[in-house]
């Protein structure tokens, strides 16, 4: 089920579930654009979550400023940066020493301008960062000039949001070379492929 939670971020309040498993390992799950209904209660979101739980590390989802009952408004991306910086903050504080960032459509967007700008210290050292289905064909990634930590991306091959031909394109600009999925059969909401995300994803973590 998990624990509810509240991170504060400035004067905001975000709301968050911490599902517990790790005392050192944590992950941050970052949700889809809210304009168009995305929350930490998504479908995908809640399947990253449980292949971050299924390996035994601490996770947490939560809703970005304006989402649902975390306070503020939408700041197209940008507010959202510093609502990442604040949970990463709140894991630091909490003794969480590596942590995975892995986001989901607008979520992988926001976490992507956090690890290519802002340094992300905080207190903790990113294990991974994780983009699934990073909409590429939807919001420019122009201004990610580097990637670092990134080690696995996921898309669907009828994905038209997040297209897996750009996503190579933008790969090969950023000069990484993380595991690279493209799952059958499968657009953007992962429609009837859920079991295979999460089977790719628990693969892959340790």
């Amino acid at each position: 089920m998990g624990e509810k939670i509240n991170i504060k971020c400035g004067n905001i309040r975000l709301e968050g579930i911490l599902h517990q498993h790790s005392r050192s390992r944590g992950a941050i799950v970052c949700h889809p654009h809210p304009l168009y209904g995305g929350n930490m209660e998504n479908p995908v979101v809640k399947t990253i979550v449980r292949a971050f739980c299924e390996r035994n590390i601490t996770c947490l989802r939560f809703n970005f400023r304006g989402t649902c009952n975390s306070t503020g408004m939408f700041d197209n991306g940008n507010g959202e940066q510093e609502d990442v910086l604040a949970v990463l903050s709140f894991l630091a504080q909490a003794g969480y020493e590596q942590i995975w960032l892995a986001g989901y459509s607008f979520g992988a967007r926001v976490n992507a301008a956090v690890v290519s700008q802002r340094g992300v210290s905080q207190g903790c050292e990113i294990k991974d960062h994780i983009m699934v289905s990073p909409p590429v064909g939807f919001m420019s990634f122009d201004d990610i000039e580097t990637l670092p930590h990134t080690g696995l991306v996921i898309t669907g091959v009828d994905d038209e949001i997040a297209p897996a031909s750009l996503i190579q394109d933008h790969l090969n600009r950023w000069k990484i070379s993380p595991r690279y999925e493209i799952i059958d059969n499968c657009d953007h909401f992962y429609s009837g492929r859920l079991d295979r995300l999460k089977a790719v994803m628990t693969d892959y973590l340790p």
